[in-house]
């Protein structure tokens, strides 16, 4: 959980359905981020909600208790304006209304069901809070170092941070049909966030036990 304070009259974006608690007076406002081609892309592509909820501090200031759907480990990222982040599908929790947020494409795997593929990207000025399954862990990367991660384990990482995404082993079409043995490569410089937890790994065991579909 993260408790977002706020200066009078000052608003912030909010994934929706992520407030738990606010302070008396704070008003709430569910509407489309950036209009409807921007909110279809992150509903659709970047495994957001369509909606955006803004809540705004009254008079007096404020403040905002938010948590994300999965249990596990909130992070704040501060922007500057001079570098963006490249955030995995889900886990935008929160911004500032100086960060701007757009979807991108991340790599191949979406198109085949798995998580990964397309990606939020945030820029701007403020800070950003990002959500993850598990416990979160900070990899810092200097310039031409190298690190390789499962995509189901990645959250986020810096524009300065180069990436692709690959099979780990033989049989590309299989991986990649299967949702299976797709790493992420990453180089230096810059930070990468990885999750303890594959939320990959929760859904087959919510499947497994017959709990992953509805009558």
């Amino acid at each position: 959980m993260a408790r977002l304070l706020l200066a009078p009259g000052e608003p912030v974006r909010v994934e929706a359905g992520a407030m738990l608690a606010t302070s008396y007076g704070v008003v709430v406002e569910a509407k489309m981020h950036g209009g409807l081609l921007k909110s279809l892309a992150r509903a659709a592509l970047g495994g957001e909600s369509f909606f955006v909820s803004t809540y705004t501090a009254p008079e007096q200031g404020g403040w905002i208790d938010v948590a994300p759907n999965l249990p596990g480990d909130v992070q704040v990222v501060e922007l500057d304006g001079s570098m963006g982040w490249c955030i995995t599908r889900g886990s935008w929790l929160a911004s500032a209304s100086g960060v701007d947020l757009e979807t991108q494409w991340g790599g191949f795997r979406n198109l085949f069901g798995g998580e990964g593929g397309f990606l939020v990207h945030a820029a701007g000025h403020g800070p950003v809070l990002v959500s993850c399954y598990g416990a979160l862990d900070v990899i810092m990367l200097q310039p031409g170092e190298f690190v390789t991660v499962d995509t189901g384990h990645v959250v986020a990482y810096a524009d300065s941070v180069q990436s692709r995404v690959r099979p780990i082993s033989q049989g590309m079409v299989q991986s990649m049909k299967s949702g299976e043995g797709l790493v992420f490569d990453f180089a230096g410089p810059g930070q990468v966030f990885t999750q303890t937890r594959n939320p990959r790994g929760l859904v087959g065991w919510l499947q497994a036990n017959g709990l992953g579909t509805r009558a």
